[in-house]
């Protein structure tokens, strides 16, 4: 194998108690696509920072290959002292890198190139940011958390480009879509160490769950040890002086093993406190339409939000998601048609920008008020301390100040404020902002068992395939479109993503007609949905009963496969049935599936 063209070894770091790296290691060879995994404030940031040689560690090895290129995209880049966001791009190329990309790039990703710095959103600077690293096409490409504030074309287009490109990728992302398109090979921070697996994140996580599986099996295993050998000490002392002396110092070798060695960080206890059911019909819009001067959000829609359903709301930035959200919960009123909200309703609201955080409160004062000691979560109390732990967060942390919390820390704090409410409706405002992946695998899980209505706004594409149970897609022109299942059904349907907006270069606002990302020009308007036809009727009429008569053959099969000694008595019967009943199986399989999608078409054209 040939030499790496970075090598970063035998990395510790300590900020003070438990040491955050021992003994990380990152190693990037050519082509490389590296997915840096790891629980939020496992130091994945901080060996990215030293890997880019922004920040110094108490010990390190690093190697990099003469000539290599290093570019790095922090998750807060700086663009103050810059006039224009284009100057800022074009102050990250090297002497002999093409200028035309920097401009290139700004245009891609919607930007003019002539933005102020000051007055940029965060969705803005995350732009101006990645066309600054992209644009010299380095050697190595570190990338902390690069999707953060970008919408789904943007995402999109990005994969796409960086899959297009030389350069060696290391990515810090909690965007599972992401990662799983992009990397071939996962390095895993875990309790200060680096494991590097030589699989892609589609594949890491089976592969951690089962490595976690055999290591508590180990620590169990030697737990059973230390107590053997403990009521050896206690009944058994009285033999051989030299064999005691050895098995006592064996004993307190086992002790000192079990002590040093950290456990997995735990997870997320994470359950909601849920009001009476609210009632069947639970948001009602006919014909709303609104606007913002000549800026149309919403033209003549018609929705129906039922108890229990889990809707996602997509579309590109400035479509206008937020504004239908509030209309659709009857925070706002529309210009025209009606909206109808059941009058039951106990709202929770997770806030994108986590406005609701007062940065002077401690931790206890955010959950618990600011001279109770107990967490009402329904209708029971829980003690402040062991709410915050079912939140991991440390007793020690009870007095620190929510301006003093990491971004995935004040994520975790808004969704424990949100969960001890008790509610019938949540109203979720990219939630999974900050959120580590296992986090975000108890949210996915705590929206599944809830028993009221979920709207949810996210640009994340595998967050929606797990929650939704249908997609509210903005088509441009202020046109709205609903799609059963998830973002991936929904791609299906439409054949394609969520498009981008057209950005007008004169500087004015944008328009609102919808273009493929990566894109300057209009794309197409979305045809008009078609009918069942004749056929499809009549499957969808008929397919239930098929399946039925399926089932019932396969029970026979099975029933007769049962028999006892039929294998020995008649193989050949035996094997006949066998394929029978895996023909049958196949049969009852395509039904399902063919049912399923008319299903979904049907529900596409009613809505």
């Amino acid at each position: 194998m040939a030499a790496p063209l970075f090598q970063l070894s035998n990395v510790h770091l300590t900020f003070g108690g438990t040491p955050l790296l021992e003994g990380a290691a990152l190693m990037v060879h050519e082509n490389a696509r590296i997915g840096l995994v790891g629980r939020n404030g496992s130091g994945k940031s901080t060996l990215l920072k030293i890997a880019a040689g922004l920040l110094e560690a108490d010990r390190a090895d690093r190697i990099v290959r003469q000539g290599v290129s290093i570019r790095y995209l922090a998750q807060e880049p700086d663009l103050s002292g810059y006039p224009t966001t284009l100057a800022y791009v074009e102050a990250g190329l090297g002497e002999h890198d093409e200028n035309y990309r920097a401009a290139y790039l700004l245009d891609q990703l919607g930007m003019t190139g002539e933005e102020n710095p000051a007055n940029l959103s965060g969705g803005e600077n995350r732009r101006a940011a990645l066309a600054r690293v992209l644009a010299p096409e380095p050697d190595i490409l570190l990338l902390d958390e690069p999707t953060n504030h970008l919408d789904l074309p943007a995402i999109e287009w990005l994969e796409q480009e960086l899959r297009g490109l030389r350069s060696s990728l290391v990515i810090i992302s909690h965007d599972r879509r992401f990662l799983s398109n992009l990397t071939r090979s996962t390095v895993w921070v875990d309790r200060g160490a680096t494991l590097s697996v030589e699989k892609g994140f589609a594949e890491f996580e089976d592969w951690r769950d089962d490595y976690l599986e055999q290591e508590e099996i180990s620590r169990h295993k030697l737990d059973r040890q230390i107590v053997r050998e403990e009521d050896w000490v206690r009944y058994g002392v009285s033999g051989r002086r030299k064999r005691n002396v050895k098995r006592m110092a064996n004993l307190q070798g086992l002790r000192e093993t079990r002590r040093d060695n950290r456990r997995a960080p735990g997870t997320v206890n994470m359950t909601v406190a849920e009001a009476d059911t609210s009632a069947k019909l639970v948001s009602n819009a006919e014909g709303i339409s609104k606007a913002y001067g000549d800026n149309i959000i919403i033209k003549d829609l018609t929705i129906k939000v039922a108890r229990g359903d889990r809707i996602g709301l997509v579309g590109p930035n400035g479509a206008g998601k937020t504004t239908l959200l509030n209309i659709l919960t009857g925070t706002l009123a529309p210009d025209s048609g009606q909206i109808k909200v059941a009058q039951n309703l106990q709202m929770v609201t997770l806030d994108q920008k986590r406005e609701l955080l007062n940065p002077a409160w401690t931790l206890k004062e955010a959950l618990a008020g600011e001279r109770a000691d107990f967490v009402q979560v329904g209708d029971t109390k829980r003690h402040v301390i062991g709410y915050m732990k079912d939140f991991l967060f440390t007793p020690e942390q009870v007095k620190t100040t929510v301006d003093r919390l990491s971004g995935g820390e004040r994520g975790r704090l808004m969704l424990a404020r949100a969960l001890a409410k008790p509610s019938n409706f949540l109203v979720l405002d990219e939630p999974t902002n900050d959120l580590d992946l296992e986090t975000l695998d108890l949210l996915q899980e705590m929206i599944a068992d809830y028993a009221g209505t979920v709207l949810i706004v996210s640009h994340d594409r595998d967050f929606l395939d797990r929650t939704t149970t249908s997609i509210v897609c903005s088509e441009g022109r202020g046109t709205w479109a609903v799609y059963a299942g998830g973002y991936s059904d929904m791609v299906v349907q439409r054949g394609s993503g969520v498009a981008a907006k057209v950005v007008n270069r004169s500087g004015s606002k944008t328009s609102d007609e919808p273009v493929a990302p990566g894109s300057s020009q209009p794309a197409a308007p979305p045809q008009a949905k078609r009918k069942l036809s004749f056929k499809e009727k009549h499957a969808m009429e008929t397919l239930p009963g098929r399946m039925e008569n399926l089932e019932a053959d396969i029970a026979k099969l099975e029933d007769k496969m049962a028999t006892p000694n039929l294998f020995k008595s008649d193989p050949e019967t035996f094997a006949k049935t066998a394929a029978a009943l895996e023909k049958t199986k196949s049969k009852l399989a395509k039904a399902e599936e063919e049912w399923l999608e008319l299903e979904m078409l049907r529900e596409q054209v009613e809505a």
